[in-house]
């Protein structure tokens, strides 16, 4: 029995040692001391238990000092594992008077808190030691249960009592009362806003308690990791960001912060609804398509083509011409009047200076329709060769030509051809019909 009391002893104190340092928990670690009553009074005799346990005066053995200090370390789950060294001296055995006899013992403990984070804090606790009463000694097994009452987060008032059954009868079965001072310490705390690094989410940048521990910069509430603009307060529709124009758009997001808008458009305003920002439309107060800087297509030449898809802007056409003017059978017919009255030096393509006057007149015509192309025909009468007849109404019709686009006529706009004597318009027997057969026509390409 006694080699067995001693090898518990041993090795409540090996595995409370060893797994001291097993877990961590914010202020792991706590230190007790104060006062410590032995109470010898006979413990197997439970009709006198509820009358004598509390009398101190009769039974208790108190040595009026710092008697006891216990050092545990919290390991998880309510659970702490420590060791106790107490002394005392002993001068009542029960009801019997003793000279002062000393009293040691080196508990090792295993104690559990049932509630966490209170002010009330009870507990239980088992474990097992030795004690010697002046040169005798035992092994022990130990129970007991117990109070702290926390003053703060760290000091606190312990009270506890405890059965010690001995395993050698020649040690008293007895009771041991404590009252002390309880002090827990050792959590961590790296950036000092009152968090342990335990539970703190931020535990490098110092915060509130209200978000783990973590920093809410701006003051909005919203805590820094969450705020989309953590420098400066907003509102938590807005991510932690300011809305001036309380428009819904966050001002980092609003490219007008300080006019109301559409989120549409960066939280800038569109007075007119055509789709264009007011700052990037030229015409805010009048519709119109972003491919024209917001401002409505004109038709300046009231032809119902718009001007963007008209190819003559300033001259009124018709939709089927793309806003062009039609060459008319009249205006043909004019045309033709003036150019059968072009007149050519004798056998010569070269233009007569008395017809500038008409071919002024046809330069007007062809420009009132700047997308019409025309033929230049030359016409002979039948006298002469017929090749020569070809090459002269060839060349005039090209000098006809050649003389519109100096003028400003474009030059894809006009083809040149001759006929020679092949299409007469009267009979060439006689100098009158010779002389109509003599001609020049500007006819449309249809």
């Amino acid at each position: 029995m006694k080699h067995l009391s001693k090898l518990l002893v041993v090795a409540l104190l090996i595995v409370g040692f060893n797994n001291v340092q097993a877990q961590d928990e914010n202020n792991p670690w706590q230190v007790s001391f104060g006062a410590n009553a032995i109470d010898v009074y006979p413990t197997g005799d439970m009709s006198t238990f509820g009358n004598e346990f509390f009398n101190a005066t009769d039974h208790w053995n108190i040595l009026p000092s710092i008697s006891y200090v216990g050092v545990s370390k919290y390991v998880g789950s309510g659970f702490s594992i420590g060791a106790r060294g107490s002394l005392n001296r002993i001068d009542k055995l029960g009801d019997v008077s003793v000279d002062d006899l000393s009293h040691y013992a080196l508990d090792g403990t295993i104690k559990y808190n049932f509630l966490k984070s209170t002010v009330i804090d009870p507990f239980i606790e088992i474990g097992g030691g030795y004690t010697w009463i002046d040169e005798v000694g035992a092994g022990t097994v130990n129970g007991g249960i117990g109070l702290n009452l926390w003053f703060t987060e760290n000091i606190g008032l312990t009270l506890q009592s405890s059965y010690k059954h001995a395993f050698e009868d020649y040690l008293a079965k007895h009771f041991q009362h404590m009252a002390g001072i309880a002090i827990k310490f050792g959590g961590t705390d790296t950036d000092g806003d009152g968090i342990y690094d335990k539970d703190d989410a931020c535990p490098e940048v110092a915060g509130l308690e209200i978000f783990n521990g973590c920093p809410d910069a701006d003051g909005d509430g919203i805590e820094d990791s969450k705020d989309a603009c953590p420098n400066e307060a907003g509102s938590k529709e807005m991510n932690g960001c300011p809305d001036a124009d309380g428009d819904g758009v966050a001002d980092k997001d609003d490219a007008c912060p300080n006019e109301a808008g559409l989120a549409a458009l960066a939280g800038c305003p569109d007075a007119d609804g055509d789709g264009v920002a007011d700052k990037d439309d030229a015409c805010p107060n009048e519709a119109g398509p972003a491919a024209n800087k917001g401002c409505p297509y004109q038709d300046k030449d009231g032809d119902g083509v718009l001007d963007k898809d008209d190819k003559c802007p300033d001259v009124a056409g018709t939709v089927a011409n793309q806003g062009c003017p039609e060459v008319t059978e009249e205006v043909q017919k004019q045309l033709n009047d003036y150019a059968r009255t072009i007149l050519f030096d004798t056998g010569k393509s070269s233009i007569k200076a008395e017809s500038t006057s008409v071919m002024v007149d046809i330069i007007t015509i062809l420009k009132e329709y700047p997308t019409a192309k025309f033929t230049v025909e030359g016409h002979t009468d039948s006298v002469g060769s017929a090749s020569l007849n070809q090459k002269l109404s060839e060349s005039r019709a090209l000098s006809v030509k050649d003389f519109l686009v100096e003028k400003g006529i474009e030059q894809f706009r006009l083809s040149a051809v001759g006929y020679g004597e092949d299409k007469p318009i009267a009979t060439n027997n006689n100098s009158k019909g010779r002389a109509q057969n003599r001609r020049v026509e500007i006819n449309l390409v249809k």
